[in-house]
C-alpha cells in the first residue's frame, strides 16, 4: 500500500500565523485557506488527510459560528479527514462543541508550533492506519487469505508458513487459543491449494453430541438406527475432492478416534450400518486449543492419530503476542461495524487505542470484535473512547512512540528480569545481560531501580 501525501490544510485568516505555521510544517505540503470558500476549494483540490481549523474566521472572527460551519462542511465532504480545531483559551464550550461535531482534537491558543507538530504527525499516522484498514476490509472475499489481517512479525511468519503448506496434501494441525482465527487459516490453506475449486467442509467436533458425531462424519445407511429414513452421506464423503476441516479435534471421543485413524491410513470410509467401503480423496486440516501432548499422556487422545493429523503443525500466536496488531484489528472491526450498523464515520481516540494495545485479550480476536461491535452500537458520538470500550487506560502499559522511552522501558525491564532470574545476585545478572558490573550499576542508577548494592561476590543484590 502506498504512503499518503503529507498534505496539511491550514485554515487561518491571520497572515502572521499562516507564515509561522508554513515554516513550522516544512516537512509537509502546506496549503493555506483564509475563509470558507477557499477552504472548501483547497479541500476538493488537494484532499488533505489533516486540517487545522481556526474557529474564529471571517465574516465574524469574534464568533466560532463560521468555523463550526466549515468543520461540518469539511466532514460532510471528507469524513475521514482529521480536523484539529484551534480555539482561544476561554473558548472551551465551542471546543467541546467542535469535538461533538466530529473534530479529531482541539488545540488552544497561543499556538505552540512544536507541540502542534507532534499532534499533526499523529493525526497523519492515524489517517494512514485507517486508510490501510479500509482497503483491507474492501478486499474481495474470494481472495486467498481473505479476512486475515497480519501486520505483526509473528502473524506474518504464520501466513508465510500457510502459503508454503497450502499447495501440498499434508495433514495440517492448527494450534492456538480460542478466538485466534484457526478456521480462517484453514480456509486459507484450502483457497491457496489445488483443491480451491472443490468444497471446504468444516465440522466442530465439540459442538455435536457424541451419539451423532459418527453419523455426521461417516454418514449412515437407511435403517441403521431409529429415524434413519434414507441413505445419507457424511461430511467426509461430502468433502470428497476438497478439504475437511475438523475443528476442536481434541474433543473427539476415543471410539471415533480409532475410526478416523483408519480413514486417514486407508482413505476409505464405511457408513454407519453399512458394509460397503467408499474411497474418499480429501485433504484433512484439524485444529484445537488444547494441549494434545497432555491429552495423550492422560489417555484422552491417541498418539498414532496425533501423528497422522500432525504432519505439519502451525502454532497461531495469541493476540497479546502479536506486536501492535490489536490496534490495527480494532480499526478494521470499527470500519466494518460502522458500515453494518449504518452509522456515520467513527474513530477510536488515542486513549482507546492505547487501552486496546495494553489489554491482554484473553478471548483474542473474537473478544476484540465483540467489544468493538458493542461500542459502535452503544456510542452516541463519533469518537469511541476507552471508557466506551469498557477498558482501563494504562499509559504505562502501552508501548510509547518515542524511541528514548522505548529504550528506557526495554533496558529497565531487562535489568529487573535478569535480577529476578539471578535471585538478586548482581554478578550473575550482569553476566546474563552480557555487561560488566559497573555498567549494570550504572543502569540501575540511571533508571532508579534500587539502592544499597553490596560489593561482596556472594549475594550481591539491588535492594528496592
Amino acid at each position: 500500500m502506498s504512503k499518503i501525501r503529507k498534505t496539511l490544510l491550514v485554515v487561518e485568516d491571520d497572515p502572521g500565523l499562516q507564515k509561522a505555521l508554513r515554516w513550522a510544517f516544512a516537512d509537509f505540503e502546506v496549503v493555506i485557506a483564509e475563509d470558507r470558500k477557499s477552504a472548501i476549494a483547497q479541500l476538493r483540490l488537494h484532499e488533505p488527510p489533516v486540517v487545522t481549523l481556526d474557529l474564529g474566521l471571517p465574516p465574524d472572527p469574534g464568533s466560532a459560528k463560521e468555523g463550526l460551519a466549515i468543520l461540518q462542511e469539511i466532514l460532510a465532504l471528507a469524513p475521514d479527514t482529521k480536523v484539529i480545531v484551534v480555539t482561544g483559551n476561554s473558548d472551551h464550550e465551542n471546543a467541546v462543541k467542535a469535538i461533538g461535531l466530529g473534530a479529531w482534537l482541539f488545540f488552544q491558543k497561543p499556538v505552540d508550533a512544536k507541540l502542534l507538530g507532534v499532534i499533526v504527525e499523529r493525526a497523519f499516522n492515524l489517517y494512514e492506519l485507517e486508510r490501510e484498514n479500509s482497503e483491507l476490509s474492501r478486499r474481495d472475499i474470494n481472495e486467498p487469505m481473505a479476512g486475515i489481517i497480519a501486520t505483526s512479525p509473528q502473524m506474518l511468519e504464520v501466513c508465510e508458513m500457510v502459503k508454503k503448506v497450502a499447495p501440498t496434501d499434508a495433514s495440517t494441525l492448527l494450534l492456538g487459543e480460542s478466538g485466534t482465527g484457526k478456521e480462517l487459516l484453514a480456509r486459507a490453506l484450502h483457497d491457496l491449494s489445488p483443491r480451491a475449486g472443490e468444497r471446504f467442509v468444516a465440522i466442530n467436533c465439540a459442538a455435536i453430541p457424541d451419539t451423532l458425531l459418527e453419523s455426521e462424519l461417516f454418514g449412515y445407511e437407511k435403517g441403521a438406527f431409529t429415524g434413519a429414513a434414507k441413505q445419507t452421506p457424511g461430511n467426509i464423503e461430502y468433502a470428497d475432492g476438497g478439504t475437511l476441516f475438523l475443528d476442536e479435534i481434541g474433543d473427539l471421543p476415543l471410539p471415533l478416534q480409532a475410526k478416523l485413524l483408519r480413514f486417514l491410513q486407508e482413505r476409505i470410509i464405511v457408513r454407519v450400518g453399512g458394509r460397503k467401503e467408499i474411497p474418499v480423496n480429501v485433504r484433512v486440516v484439524s485444529a484445537t486449543h488444547q494441549q494434545l501432548s497432555e491429552l495423550i499422556g492422560n489417555g484422552g487422545f491417541r498418539e498414532d492419530l496425533y501423528y497422522r493429523l500432525c504432519e505439519i503443525a502451525i502454532n497461531i500466536p495469541a493476540l497479546r503476542e502479536r506486536q501492535g496488531e490489536a490496534a490495527v484489528l480494532a480499526n478494521y472491526f470499527l470500519n466494518k461495524e460502522v458500515e453494518q450498523q449504518h452509522k456515520g464515520p467513527m474513530t477510536l481516540t488515542e486513549d482507546a487505542l492505547a487501552a486496546v494495545d495494553a489489554y491482554g485479550w484473553p478471548g483474542n480476536i473474537r473478544e476484540l470484535a465483540n467489544r468493538i461491535k458493542r461500542a459502535v452500537i452503544m456510542c452516541d458520538g463519533k469518537q469511541i473512547t476507552a471508557q466506551v470500550l469498557e477498558l482501563e487506560t494504562d499509559a504505562g502499559a502501552a508501548m510509547p512512540f518515542n524511541l528514548r522511552e522505548v529504550r528506557k522501558q526495554a533496558e529497565s525491564q531487562a535489568v529487573l528480569r535478569a535480577l529476578s532470574y539471578a535471585k538478586g545476585n548482581v554478578s550473575q545478572a550482569a553476566t546474563l545481560l552480557g555487561i560488566t558490573r559497573p555498567t549494570f550499576y550504572a543502569l540501575v542508577n540511571k533508571y532508579n531501580l534500587g539502592q544499597g548494592q553490596s560489593d561482596s561476590d556472594e549475594g550481591q543484590a539491588v535492594k528496592s
